[in-house]
C-alpha cells in the first residue's frame, strides 16, 4: 500500500513539475482572463539574446539619444548583454567605448514583435546604485503621428538608482510629455525592487493603458476620444529593454562609479492578445 502511494505521489509531482514547465515555455493555446500568449521569450537557451525575437538597437548612441545618457550601447557583446540559467542579463560596465564611460544594452523587437492592443509582463530584478536606469517600454513602429512624442510613448516600468525602492509606469504623447512637463504617470513602492524578481505587467486597449507590479494595480491612462496629440495609441508598438547609466532622470544625483557592474536580470517576456485585439 505504501509503495503504491509513494508512486501516485511521484507521478503527481511529475505532473506538476510538468504543468510548471509548459507555463514557464509559453503554450500559445493557453489563455489568461481571456488573454492569449502570442509571442515569448523564456530565455531558455544559453549565449546571446535570439535575434529572431531582438534587434541591438544603437541609434543615437553619440548622442546620448536625447536623454543625455552617459552609456554606449553594443551590438552582440556578451559582456553586455547574455543569457545563462534562463535569465537574460544587461550589463552595464564602467568602461571607455566609443568616446563614453560606460558600456551597456538596448534591446527592441521592432519588426519581430509588433502589436496594436496587447498585455506585456516582464519578470525581472533591478540594478542598484546611483545613475542606474533601467527601463521596461514600448515605441511605435511606424510613427505614423510624426517623431517622438506624437507617436507615443509607454513606459511599462523605469526605475532609477537614486530612488531604489520605487518604481513607476509613465506616457508621452504630444499632448502630455516631459518636454512640455505634462507627462502622465505614477509611483509605487516596492522595496525589494533590486533583490527580488517582479512581475511588471501593463494592459492596453482602445480605452485605456493600465500598469501593474504582481498584478496590483497602480496606474491608468484612459483615452478621452479628443485626438492623437493625447491618445496616438491606436498604432502598432514594439518593446524596448535596456539599463541606461546618467541621463536627465537616472543621472539625477550623480552616478556612484564603486557600484559597477550593474545587472538588469530578465527572467521571461510574454505578449498576450484578445481575439479582438487583432489588427
Amino acid at each position: 500500500m505504501k509503495k503504491a502511494a509513494t508512486y501516485f505521489l511521484m507521478i503527481l509531482l511529475f505532473t506538476n513539475c510538468a504543468n510548471t514547465k509548459k507555463e514557464k515555455v509559453g503554450d500559445k493555446s493557453a489563455t489568461k482572463d481571456g488573454w492569449q500568449l502570442v509571442w515569448s521569450d523564456e530565455f531558455d537557451s544559453e549565449g546571446l539574446p535570439d535575434t529572431t525575437k531582438w534587434n541591438y538597437a544603437t541609434r543615437g548612441n553619440s548622442y546620448g539619444w536625447g536623454n543625455n545618457e552617459k552609456q554606449w550601447y553594443t551590438v552582440a557583446d556578451s559582456d553586455n548583454s547574455y543569457i545563462s540559467n534562463g535569465i537574460l542579463t544587461i550589463t552595464a560596465i564602467k568602461e571607455q567605448t566609443s568616446g563614453k564611460d560606460y558600456s551597456s544594452a538596448r534591446l527592441t523587437t521592432k519588426g519581430k514583435g509588433d502589436w496594436k492592443y496587447c498585455k506585456v509582463e516582464v519578470k525581472a530584478k533591478l540594478p542598484t546604485g546611483n545613475g542606474t536606469w533601467p527601463a521596461i517600454w514600448m515605441l511605435s513602429t511606424d510613427n505614423s503621428y510624426g517623431t517622438w512624442p506624437k507617436s507615443g510613448e509607454i513606459d511599462i516600468m523605469e526605475h532609477v538608482g537614486f530612488n531604489p525602492d520605487t518604481v513607476f509606469s509613465t506616457v508621452h504623447t504630444g499632448k502630455f510629455n516631459h518636454m512640455i512637463g505634462t507627462q502622465v504617470g505614477k509611483q509605487t513602492g516596492l522595496p525589494t525592487a533590486t533583490t527580488d524578481f517582479h512581475v511588471y505587467a501593463m494592459e492596453w486597449n482602445k480605452d485605456e493603458i493600465k500598469s501593474y507590479v504582481d498584478g496590483n494595480h497602480y496606474f491608468t491612462f484612459t483615452n478621452t476620444g479628443e485626438d492623437f496629440e493625447s491618445w496616438p495609441f491606436d498604432q502598432p508598438f514594439h518593446l524596448i529593454l535596456n539599463l541606461a547609466i546618467g541621463g536627465g532622470l537616472g543621472g539625477k544625483q550623480g552616478i556612484d562609479d564603486s557600484k559597477f557592474p550593474h545587472k538588469f536580470q530578465i527572467d521571461y517576456v510574454r505578449v498576450y492578445q484578445k481575439e479582438e485585439s487583432s489588427l
